[in-house]
């Protein structure tokens, strides 16, 4: 096909991405989805086709030839998701592929710049070695656990045979594993792979390995560390032990250096019993205890050619976990800022505490130079006593807090605190850095120096999984910057594969915390591929009956009930809304129906009268009036979901529930004529407006009993819990009560958000309430207040119907006392602006909307006279496209571009 002359076309082609990466190296769907980004500065502009070229050589590529997928010209206004639909792709094979777009005016572009993706090991089959491991038992006594068992070092020599065009090293290590290939680090993954039910999923990385192959003799080394797969038998709660609910084993892993010669020829090195092992300085390593390092049996050279192994042990196969192997979906958890300590002080003769001025989650790093033999006591929390000493008690593992005892003490901890041990080698200046572990922290306690610690040999080091910010939201009220800032740190904290409740107490994936913040994290960063993995967790952890579970991966806790549930199917219509991602909720759709039919099946009369509810709100309430909502919003949930896919039968009947659990919650709860719901205080009154579960002749007085509860009862301060939190700042947006929330959010005293700022927080709480020993001090489960910052006061939201952000809501709101709001989210389809000023008693507004998409921009005003767009009446703009008013609005419907509203309220 002859290529159009491209000069006068007025789109241009931003950012591909293959499966929301850019240019990734391990894709293992046959059919990868590809997407791209397109900018003009014409309004209304759109695509209305497309043509993608795949090669199998950036020369093919750029010669025009899709000698792997030509589609040819596709009529559609389609930029996101379109998959793949060439040629067969093989294992290992890499495709280069760009596209060209035509505009409205059926005018080309220039072809994009070319990007790229490379396929896994597509099959059981491709993976040529095998699980392999230590070959030592487990201990048959839980007090064995608790002894010393250093992690196995595995090392392999292999010779590089002639110039080498690529190689990849794939690998998977339970529970965690960190490579190196000749002396050097492979790749900058920490706490690798990412947690998953083993028997189910498996995960394995790729590594592009070919600059770090010396010619002749090469050796690779394998460490391995416990992870989530050999955790320790620990009492959480005194009940719950991962060992009886997780797939667990001996450390082991496979692993496959794939290598490919100028010459044409190819070979591997694989995980076999031609590995060798012995035991190195990691004497022990929990995820929740921390390690025990001793730097004496450090082996030098032991991942190099070389080295002497003479006395190292043939490595034995291992039993497979039994889940599939599947690429890593999601980004990996890297190293992602630096800290430097703000102060040490010395509380008690000879211990010493550094205070790194921000709680956050991952590792610090120490250098010590002290005589050889030293043993150094590493401790962390989030506070400090009064008296200036360490604080651990909000961050002990599983609330296990009983009398402490000796660390050389055998069996389980007195108290689980978070904790290190090193034991230097003497002989020079030595650095340590914990591997197979994190911590969460502000303050560190360091015991057994000789000579006090200096601020420059201590390093924060805070780790995360990679995902990209995408929100940006600054405005002229600095408590709200504080608190956005709050929630930023508190979200990457808690960011470590699963979305966890909290990154040190617990750390597992709670459903209840991701319902009320999810749209938050969505605002703020790209979530695509890890919500993705979050909702295959829930399907992999799902019981035999179909129910779903509290946390996912599963780990015996089973009594929170619908709205933690409920995180799996709200996560597909999210990534749906976020990102368009219909496929899913095509693989997906099934564990939630299932799901809800069982618990419809065992709720004849429409209420759920069991399970957790408004988690830590400060009022009393029964569960039915606050959990039934729930359930309700799961089946419209449900119907959502079916309705994408085409199911109207099935949609239909889902609507239906949800209207009879609807009036079964109106004849129980609803005290008609007044509004008032149940007991009537905040969250109930929140959770009845947001779900919709009142007739539109309650919803007015339902609304003035909030308000009333708020600002006279409360005095302008919020009562709600983890999901009336969520729901109250919405309704008052939704309800035009605004500067209502406005003023709630702007408290600096109990119970709010500045009252934990004015407590000294850096992160957000799990309870309102300042807490020195029991809840946690970073938990996201409050984060909503940035999705209502966003939302509110920047104006951003995808419409509920979006399909990939292509319908925005933009609603931003000039409350008095605030003068200045600038608000960005980066979008699948381009970036979405919002940027507001107060200027002389008018609002100058810019927005900018991104191609392919289109925006209902609501202002409070009374007449949409009041509003004009570069000196000129709005509604008369260029691609303003409708003009409506509604009560106290008006709505401009907008075609994608840039806007310069001006606004008179």
């Amino acid at each position: 096909m002859t290529d159009p002359d491209p000069s006068s076309a007025s789109l241009h082609i931003g950012r591909l991405r293959c499966e929301y990466q850019d240019s990734p190296v391990s894709i293992d769907h046959p059919a990868p989805r590809l997407s791209w980004t397109l900018e003009s500065s014409v309004r209304g502009q759109n695509q209305t086709a497309f043509r993608v070229l795949v090669a199998d050589s950036l020369d093919m590529l750029q010669a025009n030839r899709g000698t792997l997928w030509d589609s040819g010209k596709v009529t559609s206004e389609q930029n996101i998701n379109i998959e793949y639909a060439g040629r067969g792709l093989i294992c290992g094979q890499r495709a280069f592929w760009k596209v060209m777009v035509w505009d409205r005016e059926g005018r080309a572009t220039d072809w994009s710049t070319p990007a790229s993706w490379e396929m896994g090991l597509l099959r059981r089959e491709d993976w040529k070695g095998q699980w392999i491991y230590d070959g030592k038992p487990l201990p048959k006594e839980e007090v064995d656990f608790f002894r010393d068992d250093p992690s196995p070092l595995f090392r392999k020599v292999f010779h590089r045979t002639g110039p080498v065009r690529n190689a990849r090293l794939y690998i998977s290590g339970l529970g965690y594993y960190q490579a190196s290939l000749n002396g050097q680090t492979v790749g900058d993954r920490c706490l690798d792979p990412i947690w998953t039910r083993v028997d189910k999923r498996v995960f394995y990385s790729t590594y592009d390995v070919t600059r770090q192959l010396t010619e002749g003799v090469n050796c690779l080394g394998v460490t391995l560390g416990n992870g989530w797969y050999n955790p320790l038998p620990l009492r959480m709660w005194g009940r719950i032990n991962l060992r009886e609910h997780l797939p667990v084993g001996r450390p082991r892993f496979l692993a496959q250096l794939d290598i490919e010669y100028a010459d044409g020829s190819r070979t591997s090195v694989v995980s076999d019993s031609s590995w060798k092992w012995a035991p190195g300085p990691i004497l022990r390593n929990s995820i929740y205890l921390g390690e025990k390092y001793d730097a004496r049996r450090e082996t030098p050279g032991w991942d190099r050619p070389g080295f002497d192994d003479g006395t190292w042990v043939a490595a034995q196969e291992a039993p497979a976990p039994g889940g599939t192997l599947q690429a890593e979906p999601l980004p990996p958890i890297q190293m992602t800022k630096r800290l430097k300590p703000v102060r040490i002080a010395e509380p008690a003769p000879g211990v010493y505490l550094v205070d790194m001025g921000q709680n956050f989650g991952g590792w610090a790093r120490f250098t010590f130079d002290v005589p050889g033999g030293t043993q150094i006591a590493l401790r962390y929390g989030e506070l400090l006593y009064p008296n200036g000493t360490l604080n651990p008690m909000t961050s002990v593992c599983g609330q296990i807090k009983g009398k402490p005892t000796a660390s050389d003490r055998p069996g389980p901890p007195g108290v689980a605190w978070q904790a290190d041990t090193y034991i230097a080698k003497g002989g020079g200046p030595e650095t340590y850095t914990p591997r197979f572990t994190f911590h969460t922290f502000r303050y560190i306690e360091i015991a057994g120096l000789p000579n006090p610690p200096s601020l420059d040999r201590i390093e924060g080091l805070r780790l995360n999984c990679a995902v990209e910010p995408v929100g940006s939201l600054a405005c002229s009220n600095e408590l709200f910057n504080r608190i956005q800032k709050m929630c930023e740190w508190t979200f990457l904290s808690n960011v470590f594969g699963v979305q966890s409740d909290c990154p040190h107490r617990e750390r597992f994936g709670y459903g209840g915390d991701l319902v009320t913040t999810s749209d938050a994290f969505l605002l703020n960063y790209d979530m695509a591929g890890f919500y993705a993995k979050v909702a295959r967790d829930w399907h992999d952890s799902v019981l035999e009956d179909g129910m779903l579970t509290d946390t996912a991966p599963y780990v015996g806790i089973q009594y929170c009930g619908v709205g933690w549930a409920m995180a799996h199917p709200l996560l597909q219509l999210q990534l749906y809304r976020y990102y368009g991602d219909r496929r899913i909720v095509e693989e997906q759709y099934t564990t939630s129906k299932r799901w809800l039919d069982l618990v419809r099946s065992r709720t004849p009369e429409f209420i759920l009268e069991k399970g957790l509810h408004d988690h830590e709100c400060i009022e009393g309430e029964k569960t039915a009036p606050m959990v039934t909502p729930l359930y309700c919003e799961s089946a419209r949930l449900l119907a959502r979901l079916a309705r994408i896919l085409g199911k109207k039968e099935e949609a239909d009947g889902y609507a239906h529930l949800a209207e009879q659990i609807k009036t079964a919650y109106q004849d129980r709860f609803l005290t008609r004529g007044t509004g008032i719901v149940a007991s009537g205080i905040q969250s109930v009154q929140a959770f009845a407006l947001a779900l919709d579960m009142l007739p539109e002749a309650e919803r007015s007085a339902a609304l003035k009993q909030l308000v009333r509860d708020i600002d006279e009862k409360h005095e302008g301060h919020l009562t709600t819990g983890i999901f009336g939190t969520k729901y109250l700042l919405e309704v008052l947006g939704h309800e035009g009560r605004v500067e209502t929330a406005y003023r709630m959010v702007n408290q600096r005293d109990f119970p709010g958000w500045g009252y934990m700022l004015k407590q000294g927080a850096t992160t957000l709480w799990e309870h309102w309430q300042f807490s020195d020993n029991t809840f946690s001090h970073n938990h996201p489960m409050f984060g909503s207040v940035s999705q209502w910052f966003y939302n509110w006061l920047g104006g951003i939201e995808p419409a509920p119907e979006a399909v990939g952000f292509d319908r925005i809501l933009l609603h931003p709101r000039f409350v008095e006392g605030l003068d200045w709001v600038n608000c960005r989210i980066d979008t699948i389809r381009g970036p979405v602006t919002c940027n507001w000023k107060g200027v002389a008693n008018r609002i100058a507004l810019t927005l900018v909307v991104p191609v392919s998409a289109t925006a209902d921009l609501s202002l409070p005003v009374a007449s949409a006279d009041a509003v004009t767009e570069d000196g000129h009446p709005a509604a008369a703009s260029e691609g303003v496209t409708r003009v409506s008013q509604q009560g106290g609005l008006a709505i401009f419907q907008l075609a994608s571009g840039m806007y310069r509203f001006e606004v008179r309220p």
